[in-house]
């Protein structure tokens, strides 16, 4: 009798459900984008944000059907890593787990800085340092901690979102042709809105890079993802009928706190410290989901060695890739006391399209049927037409980054073949 056999296995626990699997989707998606991504969105799109909102609604919608039909046919940690290592061959995966990894360790450091910003703006840097290690430190315990604790953030987050819609919808500001879409709105405007708004809805994924530890995947994540989805969708489009509704297509373009801007404008300013509280454990909920993802996407490629070797251990007790997550959480906690991340956000869209596109490249390959083909083609060119739209520096350091992912796999691959 030995009980050598547990250390050594790299195989996660699969402990996970529909309702867990949903929570951490909502979790990832229903966090500070919301409360931040409304007014650069209304400054690209004015009146036609809500264009915009149905432009990344239905490429959200394109990429999550692709994951949850790949994801159940790859139930491992990794996403579209795994899936176009699988479809398209090594280099293919490569590239999607790099764009992932470089992307969200972005956003991750930008959603710490979001939790410094509204809880001690004068300390943000150490707070966002803090929130990292608390959080990476709740993922270490176990996947079902972190989906215990997501619940509770999502069930927060609800309940502040759901007080701003009541306040805006029913005070005397509200103003029904505020929300209607006037004037000129400009095709690029409506794209680059829907490139921004997607770094709200990219959180559908985190349910495929967690495929490992999901019980019965091949029917729990097609019934997930697009529950997450569609619970979001709908919650989105009622906060920006409500922020228009009362600040109008210019003034929620000029907010810098759009939400907490509303219900000022609503009337009822004694709200304002609970959406300020609402926002920070909103970016909470964001970060713990992208630590838990990025970290399973870091076990992946370390396991075929496109990054150390040594990440790609799992924990003996805990069952979870504890090494990646040590990792991501130090290179985040170091991003967040040291840099301010806020401009890296198009860029976090950028790679997350990227990653994306790899997606529905992949799930284009499962069926012939053209009809079957139909949902991942119109993926793949949304996900490429907005990377495209976003502002141009995020496209030139996004692309700076995916050429450097190019260049690290091919000197892998030549120094494999000395």
């Amino acid at each position: 009798m030995t009980r050598s056999a547990a250390p050594s296995s790299s195989e996660l626990r699969r402990t996970l459900g529909v309702a867990d699997a949903v929570v951490i989707g909502l979790g990832s998606m229903i966090g500070a984008g919301i409360f931040a991504a409304l007014g650069p969105a209304a400054r690209a799109a004015g009146s036609g944000l809500l264009l915009g909102l149905a432009v990344a609604a239905v490429v959200a919608y394109c990429n999550a059907t692709s994951s949850a039909r790949l994801a159940a046919r790859y139930p491992a940690s990794g996403g579209s890593y795994v899936y176009g290592r699988e479809r398209l061959g090594m280099f293919w995966g490569h590239l999607a787990g790099w764009a992932f990894v470089v992307g969200k360790t972005a956003s991750c450091a930008a959603m710490a800085l979001t939790v410094g910003a509204y809880v001690w703006p004068g300390q943000a840097h150490a707070v966002a340092v803090a929130a990292v290690v608390a959080l990476t430190a709740v993922n270490y315990g176990g996947v079902q901690k972190s989906a215990w604790l997501t619940r509770v953030i999502v069930a927060v987050v609800l309940a502040v979102l759901a007080a701003v819609v009541v306040v805006c919808l029913g005070s005397g500001a509200f103003a029904a042709d505020r929300v209607a879409v006037a004037g000129s709105v400009g095709a690029g405007g409506v794209l680059q809105a829907a490139g921004l708004l997607f770094f709200a809805f990219a959180g559908y994924a985190r349910i495929a890079t967690l495929g490992e530890e999901v019980r019965d995947p091949a029917r729990t994540i097609p019934r997930a993802i697009p529950l997450a989805l569609g619970i979001t969708l709908a919650l989105y489009v009622c906060v920006a009928v409500a922020a228009l509704s009362v600040l109008g297509p210019d003034g929620l373009g000029r907010a810098a706190a759009p939400l907490a801007d509303a219900v000022r404008a609503a009337g009822v300013p004694g709200l304002v410290p609970v959406v300020r509280a609402g926002a920070a454990v909103a970016a909470l909920g964001s970060l713990l989901a992208l630590v838990l993802g990025v970290s399973r996407t870091t076990l992946a490629m370390a396991r075929d060695r496109h990054l150390p070797a040594v990440l790609a251990a799992v924990h003996p007790r805990f069952q979870v890739p504890h090494r990646a997550e040590l990792a991501v959480g130090a290179v985040v906690a170091v991003l967040a006391a040291t840099v301010d991340v806020r401009g890296a956000i198009g860029f976090s869209s950028f790679g997350v399209l990227a990653y994306y596109a790899v997606a529905n490249a992949s799930a284009w390959t499962l069926d012939p049927a053209p009809a079957r083909r139909a949902v991942p083609a119109l993926g793949l060119v949304g996900c490429v037409t907005l990377a495209f739209a976003l502002p141009w520096v995020s496209v030139a350091v996004g692309s700076g980054l995916l050429a450097a992912g190019m260049a690290s796999y091919g000197v892998r691959r030549w120094w494999a073949a000395r």
